[in-house]
């Protein structure tokens, strides 16, 4: 028997139901990396006769998962792990970043990388003079092929002057510039998505997105980068760790 299967040890004399304790049980290995991304999950036949339960139970604990958006099952090709982004709000991490330590292969796809010239409320945020342009970057996020987010960044030209070098991750190509951004403010709030910014994100119009808005400075506090990031709910979480 595969080994994973004893982490998910069930107990008939709960009153949880058994559905429920295979679905806790499974999202917590989920959450381990006992199954790494891309990986498929166990069928219900082969969960079911591992654990000793009906294929019933074993059915509804993924149809659980799958509600959740913590799985996703593809008619013909089984039940794979959905990727999923926590990330912490206390971190200034990249996409490519989090994504790569969570086992997930991240991907941009350019919608359009241009110099332009900025909007007036970019003028006023980045602190540009009257004659200055600014880099202009728009894409879509992906893990495992799987639109995460569609993303939109403005930075000033002198931070970035050649966005199409911009590869998969912005962080990296400004690091290796020697322009990195040392600290950044978010402000997440959400939203209905409109016909256009549904069809990016691959969900129906109207649904709720989350807007992440991040201003990024350089280290000597000069305003470097405003993005704008539109997040699927399903497969992001943002998590803030509180004491006392």
């Amino acid at each position: 028997m595969d080994p994973r299967f004893e982490q998910l040890h069930l107990d008939p004399g709960l009153s949880t139901p058994l559905y429920h304790q295979l679905a806790s049980r499974l999202e917590d290995v989920i959450e381990q990396g006992a199954w790494q991304a891309g990986e498929a999950l166990p069928s219900e036949r082969t969960l079911a006769e591992s654990l000793n339960v009906s294929r019933i139970t074993a059915r509804k604990a993924l149809e659980r998962l799958a509600e959740r958006g913590l799985i996703r099952r593809t008619r013909g090709s089984g039940t794979f792990i959905t990727p999923r982004l926590n990330q912490p709000l206390t971190r200034l991490a990249s996409f490519t970043e989090m994504l790569t330590q969570r086992g997930f292969t991240p991907r941009s796809h350019w919608l359009s990388r241009q110099l332009t010239l900025p909007t007036a409320d970019e003028t006023l945020r980045l602190g540009l003079g009257g004659e200055a342009r600014v880099a202009r970057l728009k894409r879509l996020r992906l893990a495992d092929e799987v639109v995460m987010a569609v993303e939109e960044s403005c930075l000033p030209q002198s931070v970035l002057s050649d966005p199409e070098g911009v590869a998969d991750s912005l962080y990296v190509f400004l690091e290796a510039s020697g322009r990195p951004v040392a600290r950044a403010l978010q402000h997440v709030t959400a939203i209905n998505a409109d016909a256009e910014l549904a069809r990016l994100a691959e969900v129906p119009e109207g649904q709720a997105l989350l807007k992440v808005t991040r201003q990024g400075y350089l280290a000597d506090g000069t305003p470097a980068e405003l993005t704008t990031t539109y997040c699927r709910t399903d497969y992001y979480d943002f998590i803030v760790e509180l004491t006392r």
